[in-house]
């Protein structure tokens, strides 16, 4: 009994030599990626914020008014509401843009309250459009901004619940009045500055 466990050792030592060579020897055959695709990054990106956005629209703003102890309001810093989750993604993108990282993030419709918040690129106004007929994946190029150039991913914003769409369909501003949960409302456009061409990543 006591052979058969010292060859069990033994060979699991080896098994595990003998793979870590192999990986070696194949991982100095193929030149590894030097980076991560800005479309993964985006994807990235895009999944938190989003992921952040839904948990407090629902879990915060949706349960306190519905049980009438908080309210979610356009002029939340003057009332002392909540922020609607719209600004509350905007002032998040805000904070991430002064980090200085090379990404940003922001909320984008042809029907925004607030026409800050509209297209104003060729990019902005095609992939408006893009995104409405497909739902389900980003719009995206790459550009430039100045000197500088930057990859965008505008990605189908959707209302995550009746709440999110009626606030738009009674606001005296909106341009846009049939929302329903789940309709595409505007985007969520995702920025990323590239490596200049001729510099090292």
């Amino acid at each position: 009994m006591r052979g058969f466990w010292l060859g069990l050792a033994v060979g699991t030592t080896f098994t595990c030599l003998l793979g870590q060579w192999v990986f070696s020897a194949a991982s100095k055959e193929t030149d590894p990626p030097k980076g991560i695709s800005p479309e993964i990054v985006a994807d990235y990106v895009h999944s938190v914020v989003q992921a952040d956005r839904t948990f407090y629209q629902t879990e915060i703003v949706d349960r306190m008014m519905e049980k009438g102890m908080v309210f979610a309001s356009e002029n939340w810093r003057a009332d002392g509401d909540l922020p609607l989750p719209a600004q509350f993604l905007q002032e998040s993108g805000r904070l991430a843009a002064e980090q200085r990282k090379g990404i940003r993030f922001r909320l984008i419709s042809s029907w925004a309250i607030n026409k800050e918040n509209r297209p104003t690129t060729e990019f902005e106004r095609t992939g408006l459009m893009k995104i409405l007929v497909n739902t389900d994946r980003p719009y995206t190029a790459v550009s430039t901004e100045g000197k500088a150039r930057i990859f965008q991913a505008l990605y189908p914003d959707k209302a995550v619940s009746q709440h999110c769409a009626d606030c738009h369909n009674v606001h005296p501003k909106s341009l846009k009045r049939d929302f329903k949960a789940g309709d595409v409302m505007g985007g969520l456009l995702v920025t990323i500055a590239l490596p200049q061409e001729g510099k090292a990543n």
